[in-house]
């Protein structure tokens, strides 16, 4: 079956004019009748009638023109969709980010600009985020100090810094510009897990400083850190773009050496120049 030969019989049958239906095509009108012409013959078939006046399907044409008026008006929808796609009227973007701060701004951001995107976040730890990425369960990730590797493109977001998490009211608050790290120094803290960015990187600046705080509680997520912190269980660390607005605690900036971390956008490299993950990695610009 000749696909070229049903498109000019269903431009045809649509504009009821062989001059219009060449217009449609943007082929020549004997290209049409050309066409039409090897399909009746091939089938031995007639489905038009050329009077006078105009072209008109027989009892056949008719039964085929409602076939292909269908089989064409999906490939005219296709084509309509993957154009508004390409155009960033419509589309969907997975994303996954290693906490919901710095991603959501960034989010609103893409929603002013591409009202008609759709966008899947995913929340994890900083191993799951990384991994959704290189498995392609996500298109793109918010990352947090992520060593470059072959086949990753990262693209350099902003840097925070850790502050200590103390209740409301303590002396630390009253510091302008902070504490060293050194009055960390046996203090009773509690903290993320081991495997916790903020916690490697506090950890790291302790061991630099030879400053050792007293862990006596490790917890699982930020929410617990603040509600701990709250209670009075002792000092806990925090990123400063995760610091929350609980009234109960306040962050405190630590001064020291290796206490910033690296935000980054990340996307594998060979899909970077895909337009959805085009204009999410130019909100990093």
């Amino acid at each position: 079956m000749n696909l070229f030969q049903l498109r000019a019989f269903d431009a045809v049958a649509r504009e009821g004019s062989f001059t219009r239906a060449a217009a449609r095509l943007f082929i020549s009108q004997p290209a049409v009748t050309g066409h039409i012409k090897a399909l009746e013959e091939h089938y031995q078939i007639t489905l038009l009638r050329r009077t006078a006046r105009r072209v008109e399907l027989t009892e056949e044409g008719t039964k085929l023109a409602a076939i292909t008026r269908a089989m064409f008006g999906l490939a005219e929808e296709a084509q309509a969709m993957l154009e508004a796609n390409r155009q960033l009227l419509t589309g969907r973007l997975e994303v996954a980010a290693d906490g919901p701060h710095m991603v959501m701004p960034m989010l609103a951001s893409l929603r002013a600009r591409y009202p008609g995107i759709t966008v899947n976040l995913r929340l994890g730890n900083a191993q799951e985020t990384l991994a959704a990425l290189l498995s392609e369960h996500a298109d793109v990730a918010v990352l947090t100090e992520v060593e470059p590797r072959k086949g990753l493109h990262l693209q350099a977001l902003s840097e925070s810094r850790i502050c200590a998490l103390v209740p409301q009211g303590h002396p630390w608050q009253a510091l302008p510009d902070g504490i060293d790290i050194a009055l960390l120094d046996q203090v009773i803290m509690v903290l993320r897990e081991p495997s916790s960015i903020t916690r490697r990187t506090f950890d790291a600046a302790c061991a630099q400083a030879r400053v050792s705080p007293r862990v006596l509680l490790e917890l699982d997520s930020r929410e617990a850190v603040t509600e701990a912190v709250a209670a009075q269980l002792g000092v806990g660390v925090v990123s400063s773009v995760e610091v929350s607005h609980d009234p109960r605690v306040a962050a405190v900036p630590i001064n020291g050496a290796g206490l910033l971390n690296r935000h980054m956008i990340g996307c594998m490299e060979r899909r970077r120049d895909l337009r959805l993950i085009q204009a999410f990695l130019a909100l990093a610009v």
